[in-house]
């Protein structure tokens, strides 16, 4: 494999030299920035294959660094560094688009294997991919996972409902996948992998966060459920009349 290409964000200064100095000993390239504002012109003038990013920064915070960062970029692996670990900040960064999650302090050799591991990931994007579907019909509703936009189409929706909603990155990834495996089960593990990076217990109650979600934005068409197969998956089912 080549070296892998890394931007580390984080305005601790020492730290930020400690992980710099110590992967750059393990076959991988280390590019730095100070705060979220450093982080985001960077990013795009560098590409990197990874991006390691601090959540309490200076100027601009991690979360609304990756969350410009998706708008346009929905592949390049992101994993946070952050002493908060609140359930709903771990929510709220997953949903942005991260991928793991390490909490400080942290051993250094779990920061490489985790790397390494979304690095995997990242190289996989090079190979060309299959030509995506851009417009899937659920029920009445109407899903495109590329605008990562759901809009209802029935008629007879209840006052004040949404009839457009914009997804997170996260949501609409699930519900992609939901959508490709339309009537059959999709592994809990195999979403877990390829969005989170582990299959976590922790990383497993994250995701039924975001089902729980997507239930209630699908709501008001009742022949629409996502079923939850006990130690299994997900299934989305749409019952016609």
């Amino acid at each position: 494999m080549d070296k892998i290409k890394v931007l580390l964000v984080e305005d601790e200064e020492t730290l930020a030299m400690i992980i710099k100095d110590t992967l750059e000993g393990q076959s991988f390239i280390i590019h730095t920035a100070a705060d979220g504002e450093e982080g985001l012109r960077l990013f795009f003038d560098l590409r990197p294959d990874v991006l390691v990013a601090d959540v309490m920064m200076p100027r601009m915070d991690g979360f609304e660094m990756v969350r410009r960062i998706r708008q346009t970029d929905k592949h390049t692996p992101v994993l946070f560094l952050t002493a908060r670990s609140a359930i709903n900040d771990v929510v709220e960064g997953f949903e942005l688009g991260a991928n793991d999650y390490l909490k400080k302090p942290f051993g250094m050799q779990e920061l490489i294997i985790r790397i390494k591991a979304l690095a995997g990931k990242a190289f996989n994007f090079t190979e060309p991919a299959p030509k995506e579907v851009t417009d899937f019909e659920i029920g009445n509703y109407r899903f495109n996972p590329v605008t990562q936009r759901l809009s209802y189409t029935g008629t007879g929706a209840a006052p004040h409902a949404d009839t457009e909603m914009e997804l997170s990155h996260r949501e609409s990834e699930i519900l992609k996948r939901l959508c490709e495996n339309r009537n059959q089960v999709v592994n809990t593990q195999n979403v877990l992998l390829d969005l989170w990076g582990d299959d976590s217990f922790f990383n497993s109650r994250s995701l039924h966060v975001f089902i729980t979600k997507l239930r209630h934005k699908l709501a008001q068409d009742d022949r629409i459920r996502i079923v939850n197969v006990r130690g299994i998956g997900y299934k989305l089912i749409i019952n016609i009349n």
